[in-house]
């Protein structure tokens, strides 16, 4: 990049977790479990179509569905337009507070589902919302395998309720919908920037 004039102050280690080693120094052997990898773009896929309809779902500003390389999660995140509180950063190792602060400088309510780690050992579905209100961790979530962590501050889903589920797209939906209806109020985000739970086909509803 240097060469054509664009360089960039790459750090050269991974972020998100403890004791990262520089990616050029990094030559540790590793095995390579081709069937978890099948599986983990199975669950992204699932997750992303229906991250999909859930940020189409919403007349606001939406981020892409994006992948967070460092936690590896896949998630969306809808904004309310309104500035945020200054994120106090910390308790993500080796992230700058810069970095979170830039992240959270404006109301989010976000969704996502990561493989597990970071004080939930399993895959799930998680969603949370910042800055985020004393009263959400009393909100009623569903479905109800869901639940809200105290540790995390966010609502989780296990995956292994949405695998085994007979209708396990309807459980993610449910999920990210009841997790947005208990955040939005809270924060006192317009009613107008949702258009709703359900996708519709054809003509789009009206406003």
């Amino acid at each position: 990049m240097a060469r054509l004039g664009l360089p960039a102050p790459l750090a050269g280690a991974p972020n998100e977790i403890p004791d990262p080693v520089p990616f050029a120094e990094d030559d540790r052997p590793r095995e390579w479990d081709g069937d978890a990898a099948l599986r983990l773009h199975g669950a992204f896929l699932q997750a992303e179509r229906n991250f999909a309809v859930f940020r189409s779902l919403y007349r606001g500003k939406s981020s892409p569905i994006q992948l967070f390389w460092g936690s590896f999660d896949l998630a969306v995140t809808r904004f309310s337009g309104r500035t945020a509180p200054p994120h106090p950063g910390g308790g993500v190792p080796h992230l700058p507070d810069a970095v979170t602060r830039e992240a959270y400088s404006h109301e989010v309510i976000s969704a996502g589902f990561w493989p597990g780690g970071g004080g939930f050992d399993e895959a799930a579905f998680y969603a949370y919302a910042y800055p985020t209100p004393a009263a959400l961790r009393g909100a009623e979530i569903e479905p109800p395998p869901a639940f809200w962590s105290d540790s995390l501050g966010e609502f989780l889903l296990p995956y292994a309720a949405v695998r085994d589920a007979a209708d396990p797209d309807g459980m993610v939906r449910r999920f990210v919908h009841a997790s947005f209806a208990a955040a939005a109020p809270l924060l006192d985000w317009p009613d107008e920037l949702l258009i709703g739970d359900e996708p519709t086909y054809g003509y789009p509803p009206p406003p």
